[in-house]
């Protein structure tokens, strides 16, 4: 039996670019199970951030719905629709967007402590992730004295902290390396097979995209999943 625990339903999404209105999304479907792991596909510019930051409750569609455990997303209120994301969506982004002046300690913290943890608890926890890729030794350290890979690897690990039900990874390897990039896919690979997590992940990047275990493309705002 499935388990869907977020939708798109017929979402729509345009853009003014000066007197011209340019549509990105165009009667978007998709449905995410508990569980999945899924790459979305496409060139830049074809609307995929859009889609990721539609779905994840950061940007209002035009039409549609977002459904997430049954409920329409965008009919919370603001207050509450930040808190969902906080405790139930985990972002990874393209730049790792980490505090410059909070340690890489206090960085992985800010989660938690934001949904109510205290700082004991949540500092507990950051050390353990911190731990688990080898980044113990860079707990005290300020993001601008950390390689690109590392503050990416922070960057997964604050967006995981809460357990969240949804994951999501705009373009994460975008800013790396072939190395780094790797490393960090091979963490968002581990994490969707021994949590159980539930990831989207979107990129250019066609090796990156066929980690999915359901692949889509993104083309004149139109999602197609690929047939394997």
């Amino acid at each position: 039996m499935s388990n869907v625990i977020t939708a798109l339903r017929d979402v729509k999404k345009s853009f003014l670019s000066g007197k011209e209105e340019i549509s990105v999304l165009q009667d978007v479907n998709l449905e995410i199970e508990e569980g999945d792991f899924i790459t979305i596909s496409g060139p830049s510019g074809s609307g995929k951030s859009t889609l990721l930051h539609i779905l994840g409750g950061l940007l209002h569609p035009d039409s549609g719905e977002v459904i997430l455990q049954g409920k329409s997303l965008y009919k919370y209120p603001d207050q509450r629709l930040a808190k969902i994301r906080n405790e139930k969506i985990g972002f990874i982004f393209q730049f790792h967007h980490l505090l410059l002046d909070f340690t890489v300690l206090e960085n992985l913290a800010i989660p938690l402590l934001i949904k109510g943890s205290t700082i004991g608890k949540a500092y507990k926890e950051a050390e353990k992730l911190l731990a688990l890729v080898d980044l113990s030794g860079r707990i005290y350290a300020k993001p601008r004295t950390l390689s690109g890979g590392e503050r990416q690897r922070v960057a997964v690990l604050r967006a995981i902290i809460n357990h969240p039900l949804l994951l999501l990874a705009d373009e994460p390897t975008g800013d790396l390396d072939r190395a780094h990039a790797s490393v960090i896919l091979q963490m968002l690979s581990k994490i969707h097979k021994e949590r159980g997590m539930t990831v989207v992940l979107v990129s250019h990047n066609q090796r990156v995209a066929k980690m999915g275990e359901k692949t889509y493309n993104l083309i004149e705002g139109r999602l197609k999943r690929n047939e394997m």
